[in-house]
C-alpha cells in the first residue's frame, strides 16, 4: 500500500550510495491495491486507496497493466518487487522472470547473501557444499528462495536437481514440509516434501508431527537457517543437539528486527562452547566468548542488491538470470576473509562501494555468458567503474 513508498525510496538510495546508479535513473513506485485494514480506511490522514484490496484476477491485472506500463516506458530498465507477500511474490516473478529484466530482493537478493554467509563457513570449515545438511525453519518467501538458490549451486557442484533437494528440510507452520496429503503446502515449498516414509523410523516427540527438535534430533543438520520470524525457536535444547554432532554448526537466525531472532549470537556462542558460525538478519554487536571476540555477520541484502542492479546496466542486461543471481553470491563469499576464530562470515558493509563494484563485475560478466547482456565487456573492471555516479559539486565559473 501507499505506506510502502518509504521503502522504495531508502532502497533506491542504497543504489546509489553502495553503487553509484544516479539518482535520476532510479524512480521509486508504489502499488496501491487497497487495503482491509479499517482503522486506515477510516482516517482522515490516509493518503492511500480508499477500497478493500483487490484479489485474485483483478490484481493479477492491475500488475500485468503495470509491467507493460514500465517496459513501454522504459524497456532497458531493470524492475526490482520489495515486500510483496508470499504467494504473490513468487508468482509475480515466475511470471515476468522470462520476459523482462526484473528481481525480487526478498527472494533472490535475501538468498543471494545468505548464501554467501554459507559459502565462506563452508570454506572456513574446508568442506564441500554437498557435504552439508540443512534445515530452513521457515518456509516462506525468503526461506524457499534461500534453498533454492543452495540448489543451483549444488547443482553447479556436480548434483542432479534431486539429489541437491535431498540435503534440505523444511518447516512450515505446521512442522516439516512433507508430501502427506492431509496437509496443505504452498505450491513453492512442494519441491522440497520429503516423503512420509523416509520418517517412519524418526524419533519423534509426538507420533505423526515433524517438528523442529524432532528434526534436528533425528537430521543433524550442518547448517541451520532460521527465517521462521518465532523468536527463541532456537532453543538451547536444539542447538546443543545439533553441536553434539557437528564440530563448527553453521547457524543463521535471520529473522528481524532483532525481538524476532530464532536465537541470539551470545545464546549460541555459550550453547555451542564458542563453535558455532554465526550470521543474522539483525546488527548485533560483537560477541566475547571465552577470550575470542566474535564479529556477528549481518546478512544485510545491501551487500548483493545494489550490484546486481549495477551489474545489469553495465551490460544491459534483458533478464536476470539464476546464474546472474549465483555469481553475486559467490563473488561476496570470494570478499570474505575467515582465516581466525571470531571472523565474520560477511564482508564489512563499511565496505560497500568496493562490494558492489565486484559484485557487479561478476553478474555481467555471468550475464554475457547467459548470452543476456546487450553490451559487449570489452573492459568490464574499467566499464563497471565508470558506470558508477560520484557525486560532486560542480565548479562554478563567475564572471
Amino acid at each position: 500500500g501507499i505506506g510502502g513508498i518509504q521503502i522504495a525510496v531508502g532502497k533506491l538510495g542504497v543504489y546509489t550510495a553502495a553503487a553509484g546508479i544516479h539518482p535520476r535513473r532510479a524512480i521509486p513506485v508504489v502499488l496501491d491495491v487497497g487495503t482491509d485494514n479499517l482503522g486506515l480506511l477510516n482516517s482522515d490522514l490516509y493518503l492511500g486507496e480508499r477500497h478493500a484490496r483487490i484479489r485474485g484476477e483483478q490484481y493479477d491485472e492491475f500488475i500485468d497493466l503495470f509491467v507493460n506500463t514500465v517496459t513501454k516506458l522504459f524497456p532497458n530498465a531493470m524492475l526490482h518487487w520489495e515486500d510483496f507477500g508470499a504467494g504473490n511474490a513468487h508468482r509475480i516473478l515466475e511470471r515476468y522472470s522470462d520476459r523482462i529484466c526484473t528481481f525480487n530482493d526478498d527472494i533472490q537478493g535475501t538468498a543471494a547473501v545468505v548464501t554467501s554467509a554459507v559459502l565462506a563457513g563452508v570454506k572456513a570449515k574446508h568442506e564441500r557444499l554437498a557435504d552439508q545438511r540443512f534445515v530452513v525453519h521457515g518456509g516462506g518467501t525468503a526461506g524457499v528462495g534461500i534453498a533454492d538458490l543452495l540448489v543451483d549451486l549444488l547443482v553447479k557442484e556436480g548434483l542432479t536437481p534431486e539429489q541437491a533437494r535431498t540435503r534440505f528440510w523444511v518447516t512450515s507452520s505446521r512442522g516439516l514440509v512433507t508430501d502427506d496429503a492431509t496437509l496443505r503446502f504452498r505450491d513453492f515449498q512442494r519441491p522440497y516434501a520429503r516423503s512420509i516414509g523416509e520418517l517412519v523410523e524418526w524419533d519423534v516427540d509426538q507420533i505423526g508431527r515433524y517438528m523442529l527438535p524432532d528434526i534436528v534430533r533425528n537430521v543433524h543438520p550442518t547448517v541451520l537457517i532460521g527465517t521462521s520470524g518465532q523468536p527463541g525457536s532456537f532453543s538451547e535444547a536444539i542447538v546443543t543437539d545439533m553441536a553434539a554432532h557437528v564440530e563448527r554448526p553453521l547457524i543463521l537466525p535471520l529473522s528481524n528486527p532483532t525481538s524476532l531472532a530464532e536465537a541470539t549470537p551470545t545464546e549460541l556462542l555459550n550453547w555451542t562452547g564458542g563453535r558455532a558460525m554465526i550470521a543474522t538478519g539483525s546488527p548485533f554487536p560483537a560477541v566475547t566468548h571465552d577470550g575470542v571476540t566474535h564479529q556477528i555477520a549481518q546478512a544485510n541484502n545491501a551487500l548483493v542488491f545494489p550490484g546486481i542492479g549495477l551489474g545489469v546496466a553495465v551490460c544491459r542486461a534483458s533478464r536476470v538470470t539464476d546464474a546472474m543471481i549465483a555469481a553475486s553470491a559467490e563473488a561476496v563469499a570470494s570478499l570474505s576473509q575467515v582465516s581466525q576464530p571470531g571472523d565474520s562470515l560477511l564482508p564489512s558493509i563499511k565496505d560497500l562501494r568496493r562490494v558492489s563494484s565486484t559484485v557487479a563485475l561478476a553478474v555481467a560478466t555471468a550475464a554475457e555468458a547467459d548470452g543476456v547482456a546487450q553490451r559487449p565487456l570489452t573492459h568490464p573492471v574499467e566499464q563497471v567503474y565508470e558506470a558508477m555516479w560520484q557525486p560532486e559539486y560542480p565548479e562554478l565559473i563567475i564572471g
